[in-house]
């Protein structure tokens, strides 16, 4: 048997959480080439096309989240990423070579990139909360997000220093481009170990203990090790009879609901709007060229970063449901102040506060909403659920973020867009709500620790 050397912790969690820039780099590249596209193929008044081809990717996403959920319970974690990271290439080198007026081309093409993103969206958070402890859960899971904007801002930069070619030649850079990290992310996960977790889980005790060895202290092994056996075996006794209508009965119900909860408000508070369409929107605002405005996406994704960074300062002293309500809560006043101040205190000024309040709310999401869900998601699901679990959550997210994709800009295009940003706003204080009715504190706990107490709620 080959002997396999020790991986230090920093390499596992760095690369564990990687996929996150693939997942950020298309959320965010389309940003910037949407403009230069709609020039070169005439698409200016279609925007059921434009919704189209920009929420393709969350078409695809919708049914990689669920599909990587099932296999990863079956292949491993690790597997599945490097699956991902693959299918990922072959689809930006797609939408990079689509034939001129190929929309329908480009639409496929982007449906294949999607179920990479989804797949890796669903994969990552399991992963890192199967490898992180518990007092640092939140801020490794972090690690996540913090990926995902860098790979956002990483996209609006390219797009920015590509804006001078061609029109042609502009987009289909920008697009196939994202193979790089792609590329990247396969040759990393190569040298990962896969999930303690899912090796107790696949009877290979020695492995399991092996990675814990390199991520845990030494006295912490064996008492981690026993714990993730025992859970194991539990589950082991029902995981036969573990199908998609388990997710909604007894024991498990409570957290499921709790997670697909968070997952799918997450994407209904309306953030992909702007993260799609900011030139677009500044364009309608302010009169300006949307292939002008792409100093725009490049200060939101500074943001996105700057918040994910303090999101890993503050991740694990402060509880997930408090951050939670706090961010919604601002994030909702941000989406309908400028509606209320634009029916009643006109002036020339109008566009600018909406820009403003727009970074305020992505402020506060970056460093509650954005984090916080895939922190939940990965750490709220049983073991003998949380492939199916994740996927399905991962799916509704992506549901979400395919439905603000395709009608934000058919909505901007039939009503002013404070009041399409207002209904946000209200989404995001029924997600307020939801938080503080369904959603348990799961801060300093241990995944079986989560389990138990939701099993001692259900029998009481």
């Amino acid at each position: 048997m080959k002997k396999e050397k020790k991986i230090s912790a920093s390499f596992i969690y760095f690369f564990g959480a990687f996929g996150g820039i693939l997942f950020g780099y298309d959320i965010g590249v389309m940003t910037g080439a949407l403009p230069f596209l709609q020039d070169d193929w005439n698409l200016a008044g279609h925007a059921g096309l434009i919704g189209w081809i920009t929420s393709a990717v969350m078409l695809g996403a919708i049914f990689g989240g669920a599909l990587a959920g099932i296999l990863s319970d079956r292949l491993g974690r690790r597997k599945m990423i490097l699956i991902s990271a693959v299918v990922f290439v072959i689809g930006s080198i797609l939408c990079g070579l689509a034939p001129h007026n190929g929309q329908y081309y480009l639409i496929g093409a982007r449906v294949l990139l999607g179920l990479a993103v989804g797949a890796a969206s669903a994969l990552v958070p399991s992963y890192m909360s199967e490898m992180a402890p518990a007092k640092l859960r939140g801020r490794l899971s972090g690690i996540n997000q913090v990926m995902i904007v860098s790979g956002m801002l990483l996209s609006y930069i390219i797009d920015f220093l590509l804006k001078g070619l061609p029109e042609t030649w502009a987009w289909r850079l920008m697009l196939g481009i994202a193979a790089v990290p792609a590329i990247i992310l396969f040759f990393g996960v190569l040298a990962l170990p896969e999930s303690p977790r899912f090796l107790v889980k696949s009877k290979k005790l020695a492995e399991a203990s092996k990675v814990l060895s390199y991520i845990r202290k030494p006295e912490e092994v064996d008492k981690e090790l026993d714990q993730i056996i025992k859970t194991a075996k539990q589950e082991e006794q029902i995981s036969h009879t573990t199908t998609w209508g388990t997710l909604l009965t007894g024991r498990y119900r409570a957290l499921v609901i709790a997670g697909i909860g968070v997952a799918a408000f997450q994407q209904f508070q309306g953030a992909n709007a702007i993260f799609y369409y900011i030139p677009l929107i500044v364009e309608k605002a302010t009169g300006h060229a949307a292939s002008e405005a792409l100093m725009w996406p490049i200060i939101q994704g500074v943001i996105l970063v700057l918040g994910a960074l303090f999101f890993l300062v503050i991740a694990d002293k402060f509880n997930r449901r408090t951050l939670l309500t706090i961010g919604g809560t601002v994030m909702g006043l941000s989406f309908i102040l400028p509606a209320i101040l634009n029916t009643f205190v006109k002036s020339d000024a109008s566009p600018m506060i909406m820009l403003i309040f727009l970074c305020v709310y992505v402020a506060f999401y970056s460093c509650t909403w954005a984090p916080l869900t895939w922190v939940i998601v990965g750490e709220i699901f049983p073991l003998a659920i949380r492939g199916r679990a994740s996927g399905l959550a991962s799916s509704f997210n992506w549901i979400g973020s395919f439905l603000v994709g395709l009608l934000f800009p058919i909505m901007t295009a039939s009503m002013p867009q404070e009041l399409v940003f207002a209904i946000f706003g209200i989404i995001c204080f029924l997600g307020v709500l939801f938080i503080r009715f369904f959603v348990p504190e799961t801060r300093g706990h241990t995944l079986e620790e989560i389990e138990q107490h939701a099993a001692e709620r259900k029998l009481a």
